[in-house]
């Protein structure tokens, strides 16, 4: 069963156009190298706010994943796991730890992952190898997590 990806750049440089949005590119192409089809890319400036009411917005009756870049450092404005926690309904804490421990600088990364409704959203670095490093460190898992939450699991 194939899935669908929608990918979220959090930014003020990309939102501003002041900074291209080679961690959103990459990260889409990545997921489509990877068998997922992208259907939907946005970028938004960082902020607790705008982070979730965009996961909000993306989430409405979609059935599949949503991955953030960006925004979850320890600069200022790097809110993107708390606008992210703000709209979770369920916490997946063994994805967001798995993909921490992939590096010594994934360690610094404060992003969540969890389920809003039937889509799974998980928060990685705005840095292109960032996200690329910690997407593939639950990638092989990503597709078993949709189709539970889609219902189209028969293994258990």
């Amino acid at each position: 069963m194939s899935h669908t990806a929608k990918v979220l750049t959090v930014s003020d440089g990309v939102a501003s156009g002041h900074r291209d949005d080679t961690g959103g590119r990459g990260l889409a192409q990545h997921l489509a190298t990877n068998g997922f089809e992208v259907i939907d890319h946005a970028v938004i400036p960082d902020g607790r706010e705008s982070v979730a009411e965009a996961l909000s917005a993306m989430a409405e009756g979609y059935c599949g994943l949503i991955a953030t870049t960006g925004g979850t450092g320890f600069g200022p404005r790097d809110l993107t796991p708390e606008g992210t926690s703000d709209v979770l309904d369920r916490e997946a804490p063994g994805l967001a730890e798995s993909m921490r421990a992939i590096s010594p600088f994934g360690r610094l990364s404060r992003g969540r992952a969890g389920t809003i409704g039937s889509a799974l959203v998980i928060n990685l670095p705005g840095s292109p190898r960032g996200a690329i490093e910690q997407i593939d460190a639950v990638i092989d898992v990503l597709g078993h997590a949709l189709d539970l939450l889609a219902g189209t699991d028969r293994t258990h």
